[in-house]
């Protein structure tokens, strides 16, 4: 029986003759389209021959009207699509080829974007494409969308149009020319051959202008060592993958060593294949990413490096140069420059040493050793700052010599050590032009402050390495009033066209054989390029002079670049913020790296709190010439040379950043001389620092058979089963494989899609690209520094870092057999939770396992759990009511409880907390709200979308279709994905490897995730 009863929204409603709320009733649409807004007046609508409709056909109006009138600001109000345009189909994303390099971080990309809007990072696979995204430039695509960019002209501190920008910047070049004053364009490696093409014509036109090529982080020695032998200013681009033997003598080569890169064929060499693999050997300092994959890791300071690059010179070579190496160091040194030499062509030596002379050795070996991983044909082009032109301007500025600076790609004023002196010299300069995304330290101080686009909005082309050609094309119309340095310098020289048209002209003489559309379709163009001949070069003075090197004094501060922090141009990036640091696991900060034997004698110390958090002390810093840093806060880090102290650059700045994202300390104040070694005086200070630290939080020691691995000597030499070991269990008292018992009734998983996920601890090198790959494409939320602290990061991936106890990790199996009885073993696990003084390091992605059997799905009350047929675990989170039982009866820790809404909060001011910011969620995957619980779903809208794709087509999906976020992200090839119910996938192949193995995989849960046993060349 039907109900009579009548529901009204308002009072209003009782009265039946109120015609107000007929007229609503009658009126859907309450506010009309606001047309007119984007569109002009009427009159001047009238007066053009193009009509409004056909206006809204031609450019194709999206929901968000940002692509239109972007430089108006966040629009709250949509429009729809009178006639929706062919090239754009609502859900279906679309794609640009494009290549990318912001004078530190370099990259060949696939941009993905929604409706006119940039939403994901992909990496380019074309031929020819050889540089994936890391973690930085997959986070760029939020910087797009940072509402603390400089959205319009500035002079002299005051908003102002382009045209008075342009008139003062050319009444004073052409006062400059009048009065014989320098003109001087300040920039980034530009990388760019029509850029430097342009500035040419630029200093051809204006004789008193000269060009000062300035990189935060120097690579000058190396720059000068090879124009010394080869005349000309680039750098090496090694082949990892042609080497079998590596030995790096400081050369974070994994990390951001001479702009990085190397990870893809590096980890080729280090997947055991024929019973083969490379052999790598790491003299180093800090603990970094290459250190943690070697095979062998011998940390020393730089000056022991110095006198070991030198004993190696003399192995290789036959030299015979006095040296003064430490004799703990000389028969492991002594090891590896004998199997270098033995290695011949396919052994390879590399170095960070800031020295010109030691790079000069460097070069001197790799010949000699007539390395294949060594070539001179393709060097890199994105390095070519000269520390004493620098040095140079800073003088001419202060004398007065200089009368109009254009910057462009650079923030001296933070970035430089002796800033004093910069700012000092900019006040004698006439008219200083700062172009940059953001009012940064150097903008505030400038007359002009011009903000210029970012890359995903700008034309460009790239150079990254001798022989290759990239474009970079906008994938969406500026979003503020804002111009790119080149338009200005092309107005400047009196050229007509824009920069698009000056790159197209240009790029004629350089795509021989191929074609515009051709090359902007791919995104890059693969030339030729010859090698160098080397010159005559006295490398045993270089020798000698290196041998000299002595210990600075009491401390050796390294200064280095974070993985996730980089130069610090993205210190507004809450994704990279929250980013935890691969070796430490913190984030939200930078911190000294203290040996344990170094914390102890200074009485520093790292101690876990009862709310989780890690804290820590705090120590100042007092270099040779009293520059000093306060309070800097202390991490003891397992692996730290004693006597070496390490710091990271890029944090610390102050200007154009939410309050939220200024934190850490400015290192840079200590890089004098741009040198990244410098001798400082270390002690305590008073207080205790609370950091971000993740890695003590969902852990899985303990556990037993999480991180498996073996020697390249027994994988060889005995059967699988002895160091893949399979787990037991008891059934019926008799031991049986664990994987032959069931506490779940199976089901049929042979018809359809079935998924896995396969990662190989061998490649996998913990840069962390992965992790802001899956922040993108699933809409992960940032919590800021206090929540990480509480045990509330809402990764959805994680990579755990395992250090072993004593020097290996096989020490650590060999000392948990011999324990004997209770108290022994109680005594020793506590004792094996401290990582030993040089430990062996493993990296583990962990993310939802998507069980087949998973206890997760048993225990949840409402049901909002569940097993797809195609192998993913999936979460309804319009049923979960937050209970935790699924994360508590998760073995793998891999759940994670949505405590606040993140999206439109004030208390969580990142950017989903403003219109803009938001334009960079994913529409496929939906924005959780509070008090849900969340996880990795294997991106099931990928595989989902690239079923349907197939189908439309009438296809099946051929291998390597199926991707991830991580996958997709993953650069050395450790993740594969794939369908193992098509018996000729890559995956189901992996599946079937004797390194293949689960993660507790005694619990019985069946995991989708499978993992490869690690083996190291020792």
């Amino acid at each position: 029986m039907s109900s009579n009863k009548k529901y009204w929204k308002s009072v209003e409603e009782l009265d039946e003759n109120s015609s107000i709320v007929e007229a609503l009733r009658n009126n859907e649409f309450v506010e009309e389209i606001p047309t007119d807004e984007f569109l002009g007046n009427a009159g001047a609508l009238a007066s053009s021959s193009t009509s409004r409709r056909d206006f809204l056909k031609y450019v194709g109006f999206s929901t968000a009207a940002v692509t239109l009138a972007a430089c108006e600001g966040p629009v709250h109000k949509s429009i729809p699509y009178v006639l929706q345009p062919e090239q754009i189909i609502p859900g279906v994303a679309d794609y640009y080829a494009t290549t990318v390099f912001d004078g530190f971080d370099f990259a060949n990309l696939l941009v993905k974007t929604r409706e006119g809007r940039p939403i994901k990072i992909d990496n380019n696979t074309i031929s020819g494409a050889k540089f994936s995204a890391n973690a930085r430039i997959h986070a760029s695509i939020l910087s797009l969308y940072d509402s603390m960019r400089l959205k319009e002209p500035k002079l002299e501190g005051k908003n102002a149009t382009w045209s008075a920008v342009d008139l003062k910047i050319k009444s004073s070049i052409a006062e400059a020319n009048a009065k014989g004053g320098q003109i001087v364009l300040l920039t980034n490696t530009l990388a760019s051959p029509s850029t430097e093409k342009l500035i040419a014509e630029f200093i051809a036109k204006n004789p008193n202008a000269k060009h000062v090529v300035y990189d935060a982080v120097s690579s000058s020695s190396a720059l000068d060592a090879f124009e010394t032998v080869y005349g000309e200013r680039a750098l090496v681009n090694y082949d990892f993958s042609k080497a079998s033997l590596i030995v790096s003598v400081g050369a974070d080569f994994l990390g951001d060593w001479q702009g990085g890169g190397y990870d893809s064929a590096y980890a080729q060499g280090r997947i055991p294949r024929n019973g083969k693999m490379s052999r790598h050997f790491q003299l180093e300092a800090n603990m970094t990413l290459s250190g943690a994959a070697a095979d062998k890791r011998l940390p020393m300071s730089t000056a022991n490096q110095k006198q070991a690059l030198v004993h190696i010179y003399n192995i290789v070579t036959g030299s015979s140069v006095a040296v003064n190496l430490d004799s703990q160091f000389k028969a492991e040194v002594t090891k590896a420059a004998q199997q270098l030499k033995a290695a011949g062509s396919k052994g390879v030596l590399v170095s960070g040493i800031q020295d010109k002379n030691a790079q000069l050795l460097v070069l001197a070996i790799n010949q000699v050793l007539a390395s294949e991983a060594f070539t001179t044909s393709e060097t890199r082009q994105i390095r070519k700052g000269s520390d004493a032109k620098v040095a140079q301007l800073i003088n001419d500025m202060k004398a007065g010599s200089v009368h109009t600076l254009l910057m462009s790609g650079v923030n001296p004023v933070y970035t430089l050590a002796d800033s004093e002196s910069f700012v000092a010299g900019l006040k004698k300069v006439q008219t200083s032009v700062a172009f940059s995304l953001k009012e940064d330290e150097t903008a505030l101080l400038s007359t002009v402050a011009a903000p210029v686009p970012h890359y995903l909005e700008a034309w460009n082309d790239v150079s990254i390495t001798k022989g290759t050609y990239g474009l970079t094309q906008p994938t969406i119309r500026p979003i503020f009033d804002t111009k790119q340095f080149q338009d200005v310098l092309l107005s400047l020289t009196g050229a007509s066209g824009t920069f698009y048209d000056y790159i197209k002209a240009n790029a004629s003489g350089i795509i021989a054989g191929s074609s515009w559309n051709k090359v902007l379709h791919d995104g890059i163009f693969v030339g030729s390029s010859t090698a160098l001949s080397a010159g005559s070069v006295d490398y045993s003075a270089a020798a000698n002079a290196v041998s000299q090197s002595k210990a600075l004094g009491d401390f050796e501060l390294v200064l280095y670049t974070k993985t996730g922090m980089g130069d610090g141009q993205q210190a507004n990036n809450p994704w990279l913020q929250e980013f935890p640091d691969p070796i430490t696991r913190v984030s939200w900060d930078n911190y000294l790296t203290v040996s344990n034997a170094d914390a102890k004698s200074l009485n520093m110390t790292n101690e876990i709190v009862a709310n989780g958090g890690l804290n820590g002390s705090y120590a100042t810093i007092t270099t040779a010439d009293g520059v000093k840093l306060e309070n800097v806060p202390v991490i003891v880090q397992p692996g730290q040379a004693v006597g070496t102290i390490g710091l990271a650059l890029g944090y610390g700045r102050k200007a154009a950043l939410k309050e939220e994202m200024i934190v850490g300390l400015n290192a840079y104040s200590l890089y004098k001389g741009f040198n990244d070694i410098q001798s400082v005086k270390l002690a305590k200070a008073s207080g205790e620092h609370e950091f971000a630290c993740v890695q003590g939080q969902k852990t899985l020691m303990g556990r037993g058979d999480i991180i498996k691995e073996t020697s390249l000597e027994i994988f060889n030499t005995k059967d699988a089963e002895f160091w893949n070991e399979q787990p037991k269990v008891s059934l019926d008292h008799n031991e049986v494989a664990a994987t032959s018992v069931d506490l779940w009734d199976s089901f049929d998983r042979s018809t359809g899609h079935h998924f896995n996920l396969s990662i190989d601890l061998n490649a996998c090198t913990g840069c962390g690209a992965c992790v802001i790959a899956c922040h993108a494409e699933n809409n992960v939320p940032v919590v800021g520094k206090d929540e990480v602290r509480r045990s509330r990061d809402m990764h959805w991936l994680r990579i755990d870092r395992y250090y072993s106890s004593e020097s290996t990790f096989a020490g650590d199996n060999e000392r948990k057999e011999n324990i004997a009885g209770l108290s022994s073993s109680l005594s020793t696990f506590n004792e094996m939770e401290k990582a030993g003084d040089n430990p062996q390091v493993s990296f583990q992605p962990v993310m939802c396992q998507h069980c087949n059997h998973a206890p997760c799905e048993t225990v949840c009350p409402v049901a909002a759990t569940s097993h797809g047929r195609q192998g993913q675990n999936q979460m309804a989170y319009n049923r979960c009511v937050g209970t935790r039982y699924c994360a508590n009866n998760c073995p793998y820790k891999v759940r994670r409880f949505n405590w606040f809404l993140y999206n439109k909060n004030s208390e969580f001011d990142y950017h989903m907390n403003d219109d803009l910011g938001r334009m960079v969620l994913n529409p496929d995957v939906n924005v959780r709200s509070r008090g849900v619980m969340e996880k990795c779903s294997m991106c099931i809208q990928m595989t989902q979308a690239t079923i349907l794709k197939a189908k439309n087509e009438g296809r099946s999906v051929v291998d390597g279709e199926f991707q991830t976020a991580c996958s997709n992200a993953c650069s050395s090839g450790a993740m594969i994905f794939g369908d193992v119910n098509d018996k000729e996938s890559q995956v189901t192949k992996l599946a079937a490897d004797d390194r293949m193995y689960h993660l507790l995989e005694h619990v019985g849960t069946k995991p989708n995730v499978i993992y490869h046993v690690k083996v190291r060349n020792t």
